[in-house]
């Protein structure tokens, strides 16, 4: 796989999530949330939607950006916290559901690609 294949496939579970939250915010928030912490506001919705856009937004970024080795990693090592996350409000504080696996899955499948993406990027020359 070459580091623009990596790349653009790390955009789309962005893209994907990212747009389910925009246009189905309502649908986000009943799948995923445990039923005592359900709002369903106009107020929540509108959060949720703000979310999918930043998402998107990110989506957008890592789709049209130029990625280095550096990028890869510095991608990767970000994506960590969010596991930390998925594990505490899923299973420590159970704010969401098991419908949070698909981040869960999306973060891991990104983490894989940042792997790939780092190992098959060039070595950049360091000027001195």
């Amino acid at each position: 796989m070459t580091p623009i294949v990596a790349q653009r496939l790390i955009a789309v579970p962005f893209l994907v999530l990212g747009a389910w939250c925009l246009f189905f915010p309502q649908m986000v928030e009943r799948l995923t949330f445990r039923p005592e912490h359900y709002h369903g506001t106009a107020t929540s919705a509108v959060m949720m939607g703000c979310f999918g856009a930043q998402a998107m937004l990110a989506g957008i970024f890592a789709a049209f950006s130029r990625f280095t080795r550096a990028t890869f990693l510095a991608y990767g090592l970000a994506l960590l916290p969010f596991f930390w996350f998925n594990y505490w409000f899923v299973f420590v504080v159970p704010l969401f559901n098991e419908w949070m696996m698909l981040d869960f899955a999306a973060n891991l499948a990104m983490l894989v690609l940042c792997v790939v993406g780092f190992r098959a990027s060039p070595r950049q020359a360091v000027a001195g």
